[in-house]
Parts: C-alpha cells; sequence; structure tokens
C-alpha cells in the first residue's frame, strides 16, 4: 500500500493530499528513509512523521484498503 493511502486510511493525516504534500516536503520518513507518496508499505515498517514543531512514529500493523473509523486506529501502534 502506499505511504500517502495508509496515512489516510488510518486516519493519521485527514486528507490524501495532505499526505501527499507531507511527504513531497520530505516530514514522512519510512524506515528512516525521506518517503515519496508512493512509496509501498509493508506490516513492520516505521513511519516517522513531522507536523511543524511535533512529530510521531508509528509501526504498522495492518494495511487495510478500507478501514471504519474503529478500525484505523488498529492498523498501527504508536512509539513515541
Amino acid at each position: 500500500m502506499r505511504v500517502d493511502k495508509f496515512l489516510k486510511n488510518s486516519r493519521i493525516i485527514k486528507r490524501r493530499s495532505v499526505a501527499k504534500e507531507a511527504c513531497d516536503s520530505q516530514r514522512v520518513m519510512v524506515n528512516g528513509k525521506a518517503a515519496k507518496a508512493g512509496t509501498e508499505l509493508a506490516v513492520g515498517d516505521r513511519i516517522d512523521i513531522e507536523f511543524g514543531n511535533s512529530s510521531i512514529s508509528v509501526i504498522v500493523d495492518a494495511l487495510l484498503d478500507s478501514a471504519k473509523k474503529d478500525d484505523a486506529a488498529s492498523m498501527y501502534h504508536a512509539i513515541n
């Protein structure tokens, strides 16, 4: 699954276009490397996201093509 789609489906970022912008400005890292919007994810990958002056690190637990609001939180766990 693409990293921008994962960020949207997991509700870490609300819109896919915003997730793509974050990737394009190199604020998203996957396994320690800058990620493009089309970077493919696998279960167990680490994602680091910078939001202005704060940041979040998560581990991918599941890749769901479409997730209900209740299922979105089960797609990852935070490691901060």
